[in-house]
């Protein structure tokens, strides 16, 4: 198993052709303070199955902060069907929305993804304080509440 692609994004979709529509991907957030709130974003991202795999798998999705500080936990489950060696592998695509997520402190996030007792790394996400001169360097603000 592995990951071909993830991303934290505005907004996504699955199209019915199997593709997957992803709009405004961001590395960065900017807040004027923490604990900061963003009120929605989206995980993205595309596994690749083992030929040999085949039922229902539980898989996680695991944020932490700075110092490894558990912030969300996210579990899910996806069904795996065998597909015949003149074919791609096995893929699960997840467009999954996150609303109200809250970061504590500024600093590193990781997105950590877990299945069939194998972690792998997801996308990250850098959360900086803000303040009035700081140039955004293709990261949205968070909005003050």
């Amino acid at each position: 198993m592995r990951i071909l692609a993830s991303s934290l994004c505005d907004h996504a979709a699955a199209t019915p052709d199997g593709k997957l529509d992803v709009h405004g991907i961001f590395h960065d957030l900017y807040a004027p303070g923490f604990p900061a709130r963003q009120d929605s974003m989206t995980l993205v991202l595309s596994l690749e199955w083992e030929r040999s795999d085949s039922g229902r798998y539980g898989f996680r999705v695991d944020v932490t902060g700075p110092g490894r500080q558990p912030i969300l936990t996210v579990e899910g489950q996806s069904e795996v069907t065998p597909r015949p060696a003149d074919r791609p592998p096995p893929r699960t695509r997840l467009v999954l929305p996150l609303q109200d997520v809250v970061f504590p402190v500024a600093g590193r996030y990781e997105f950590r993804i877990t299945a069939k007792g194998r972690a792998l790394r997801g996308p990250v996400l850098y959360l900086v304080e803000a303040g009035g001169d700081d140039v955004r360097e293709g990261g949205p603000a968070i909005p003050q509440t």
